[in-house]
């Protein structure tokens, strides 16, 4: 949910069909690392509806003079990745020592052992060779462990700064033990929580208080989780970001890294001692109907607190106006109140941990745009697992990836419930090395039925770079099983 005002974004239109590349397929990867692709789907299969149409709320505080309510107008948020810094060298090692040849210069050269020394040489005693030798060997192992821990510093390509860890999220202060030891209250809950949310406040369209949104404290190191969206405008021109937390202090904040294609950024405050920490939860164990809280700033209304039930498990959800702000969530749907300003805020279970981000919210109308559109009981989260993958890659490298098979998928149209059909395989992919074809109709990723295209992608932008994944598949009549190893891309 865009927390920026932007009335040409505020509610998007209902799960648009991906950009065709020059037919009615979209594809599932770009070719052009530059511009984000569309991406893949999720596992389950969301059950076939009427489209709703999506829209991450944004809002913008009222400027002097402007009435309570109004929301000016925006342009589109740019959703540019962040450059990677360069990587830290460690300096070269010393030069072993060599002794100085009695005649003839050091020969270099690697080959069998050389003749004896010559007797006329026998100023040395014969003691020192070995001894001179073991100096050497050393020191030469020496150089080489210096060597080794250069290479790998250098191969690592980890950015130096204090908003950075080269063990991920292995390397800071995360909190572990829930705040409540058993379910509480929704009173007990927003206790327990609001002191580790926070309002984020940032330039957005050259107005340096133009975007309001939320977020929370990830660890005791001064990192914040918010949406990319809330900060991606900020973050591309070099404006200014302000945390603000339960006791209303503020802070300047700085971007450590985003990803565009999950919506999400992590951010880093220096001075983060009064800063609470949440405690991530594990969204994998939630259940249809089971109570959650949503707390954020709405409307720039600092910890404001809502509570409804879990309505959905892994809706495939797809946000933004255009290509170059689309993201794709295996989202968790709630009806907990989710307006303007919420986003990046947490949702949070009954025992108070972070179970997801908040991140867009549906419309309703078919089509119709509402700059001032707000809750309708239909809300989406992006699941704390994801929030943990993406932000262990920003810590480490400042950047995100997300995982692609190098093929296009059909997502227009009414979804048929058939699977999903394969427009195009590109040459050299993990698709091709796979043995998919053109008109493969994918059923389902790892066991899980996948009902579509926007489903398929989803499916498997839950999975990493690296891994290995099981499609099954129909061609013709038949059904059949093929492995895919994913491949990785920035975004």
């Amino acid at each position: 949910m865009n927390d920026a005002p932007d009335s040409d974004r505020e509610p998007t239109e209902p799960l648009p069909p991906l950009e065709p590349l020059g037919s009615e397929d979209a594809g599932l990867f770009d070719q052009d690392p530059t511009e984000p692709e569309p991406a893949e789907p999720e596992p389950t299969e969301p059950e076939p509806t009427e489209p709703v149409e999506l829209v991450r709320p944004q809002w913008a505080p009222p400027s002097p003079g402007v009435a309570p309510g109004v929301v000016p107008g925006a342009g589109p948020e740019p959703t540019t990745p962040m450059p990677g810094l360069a990587p830290s060298l460690l300096p070269p090692p010393p030069a072993p020592p060599v002794p100085a040849p009695a005649a003839a210069p050091a020969d270099l050269t690697v080959r069998m052992p050389a003749a004896p020394v010559h007797r006329n040489a026998a100023r040395f005693p014969g003691w020192l060779i070995p001894v001179v030798a073991a100096v050497a060997l050393v020191v030469g192992l020496g150089g080489g462990l210096l060597g080794a821990l250069a290479y790998d510093r250098i191969s690592d390509d980890s950015p130096e700064g204090p908003g950075y860890s080269g063990d991920g999220l292995a390397g800071v202060d995360l909190k572990d033990e829930p705040p409540l030891a058993a379910p509480g209250s929704v009173a007990a809950v927003a206790q327990a929580v609001l002191p580790s949310t926070v309002q984020i406040i940032a330039e957005y369209g050259g107005e340096a208080t133009g975007a309001s949104g939320s977020g929370w404290v990830m660890d005791g190191n001064g990192h914040i989780v918010t949406n990319n969206h809330v900060v991606a405008d900020a973050a591309k021109n070099n404006g200014p970001i302000v945390v603000v937390d339960h006791d209303r202090n503020r802070y300047d904040a700085e971007v450590v890294g985003r990803s565009p294609i999950y919506d999400l950024a992590v951010l880093y405050v220096k001075e983060s001692d009064k800063l609470k920490p949440a405690t991530m939860g594990d969204s994998a164990k939630l259940q249809v109907g089971e109570p959650v809280v949503a707390i954020g700033s709405p409307l720039s209304l600092p910890d404001t607190v809502t509570s409804g039930i879990v309505s959905y498990l892994h809706r495939p959800v797809t946000t933004g106006g255009g290509a170059d702000s689309q993201s794709w969530i295996d989202a968790i749907q709630t009806d907990a109140a989710i307006n303007p300003g919420n986003s990046g805020g947490p949702l949070v279970n009954q025992q108070g941990e972070v179970i997801g981000v908040n991140s867009a919210i549906a419309t309703a109308g078919g089509g119709s745009i509402d700059s001032e559109a707000g809750n309708i009981g239909v809300g989406f989260a992006i699941p704390v697992e994801q929030v943990r993958v993406t932000a262990d890659q920003i810590l480490k490298t400042g950047k995100a990836q997300y995982p692609l098979i190098g093929a296009e998928v059909r997502t227009g149209g009414a979804p048929a419930g058939a699977g999903a059909e394969i427009s195009k395989i590109n040459s050299g992919s993990p698709a091709e090395d796979a043995g998919l074809r053109k008109g493969d109709v994918i059923t389902h990723v790892n066991g899980t039925r996948v009902s579509d295209g926007n489903a398929l992608i989803v499916a498997i932008r839950t999975h990493q770079p690296g891994e290995t994944v099981e499609f099954t598949l129909t061609r013709g009549s038949k059904e059949q099983k093929v492995e895919v190893t994913l491949d990785g891309k920035e975004g």
